[in-house]
């Protein structure tokens, strides 16, 4: 058996124990308060519909079988954890962009692919609001017009990013600490090809973004917050924010997987975090535990991390010690059938300074 499929039996088998476990929510007083707080300066999120959510390309790892067979998706179990996230959100004061579903794309359920919003961080009114649509995999690229019409339809400008270049938004362009962070890896045609052993092939998959895109976000976001470009070595993380996750008050914590990384970005991400960067093991990895929504309300006096259940007591002490608190959701569903976890279904649209009163947004 070879390391990329000890990976993904891991991870089959860490998302298979973790189906059975209750959905850890925060306390109702809690949940008020931040709410609250939020009401002049309210995170939106974006979530995917996931009525018609199932394999339909295989575009990762987890997709598949070993035999290269697209894995079938228990829709009723998805829908009910896609709506105990959803329902989490909402309980701490976000507000949430609902994606109509469409047939065609049931990849619709994983926005973070969807691209970027510059200032993700800054309050502002919605107005100001600019959101760069990610360059997506072919097999994916018909997401993109769902996203740019809910985006539209609830005020938010959208822009492009240069198309000679493979980019997937968020899900491997995100702000940790006082730098961007920028994954990247090896760009392959996704294919079948010949192996040794049984069975007589493997699928090539590759990762995602182009690392040559950077000098074109770094002209978006501006010259004050550097880059850090971090290359990816496994297909089973094969998007930076399944890796790695900056959390807490200013994002100054780091969730970081090492094995995913190249040695070199990680030497980076160690000079630069120091203590405040927190190693994950391979069981909590197995279970995309870096693959979760940071969110601190107005004021940043508390601060959560949602990430999937069964991450481990220690790494769960690790995240209480530097005062945030984790709050576990089941989306098992999602990680063992298509590869993506708590972070993968949210797309971060920022923090609003304008309030709106209705919870969801749905486009016809």
């Amino acid at each position: 058996m070879t390391t990329g499929e000890r990976e993904i039996r891991g991870l089959e088998a860490a998302a298979s124990r973790d189906g059975a476990l209750e959905s850890a929510r925060p306390d109702p007083q809690g949940r008020e308060a931040a709410a609250q707080r939020g009401a002049a300066e309210r995170r939106w999120v974006m979530m995917g519909d996931p009525s018609h959510f199932s394999v339909k390309g295989g575009a990762n790892p987890h997709t598949r079988t070993r035999w290269g067979l697209r894995r079938r998706v228990d829709r009723a179990l998805a829908v009910k954890q896609w709506q105990r996230l959803r329902d989490t959100l909402v309980d701490l004061g976000i507000r949430v962009l609902v994606v109509a579903p469409d047939p065609a794309q049931p990849g619709l359920v994983y926005p973070a692919n969807a691209g970027f919003m510059r200032g993700v961080d800054v309050p502002q009114p919605l107005a100001e609001r600019r959101f760069h649509l990610a360059n997506l995999l072919p097999s994916r690229a018909g997401e993109r017009p769902h996203y740019r019409r809910t985006l539209q339809v609830a005020g938010i400008a959208c822009f492009e990013v240069d198309p000679a270049y493979r980019f997937e938004g968020e899900a491997d362009f995100f702000p940790a600490g006082d730098v961007y962070l920028l994954t990247h890896g090896r760009l392959e045609r996704q294919r079948f090809v010949p192996a040794l052993g049984l069975p007589p092939w493997k699928r090539l998959y590759g990762f995602r973004t182009d690392e040559r895109v950077a000098p074109v976000l770094q002209s978006i976001v501006g010259g004050n917050r550097k880059i850090l470009r971090i290359g990816l070595e496994r297909e089973t993380h094969y998007h930076g924010d399944t890796a790695l996750c900056g959390f807490g008050p200013g994002r100054r914590f780091l969730l970081a997987w090492g094995p995913a990384l190249e040695p070199a970005g990680l030497g980076r991400l160690r000079e630069r975090f120091r203590e405040n960067l927190i190693e994950i093991e391979a069981d909590d990895a197995a279970r995309y535990a870096a693959n979760s929504f940071s969110y601190t309300p107005a004021g940043g006096s508390e601060s959560f991390l949602v990430m999937p259940t069964g991450v481990s007591e220690p790494l769960l002490g690790q995240i209480r010690d530097r005062g945030v608190t984790p709050l576990c959701v089941d989306v098992s569903e999602f990680l063992k059938k298509g590869g993506g976890s708590v972070k993968c279904m949210i797309g971060d649209l920022g923090v609003m300074a304008e309030a709106r009163e209705d919870p969801d947004v749905r486009t016809p």
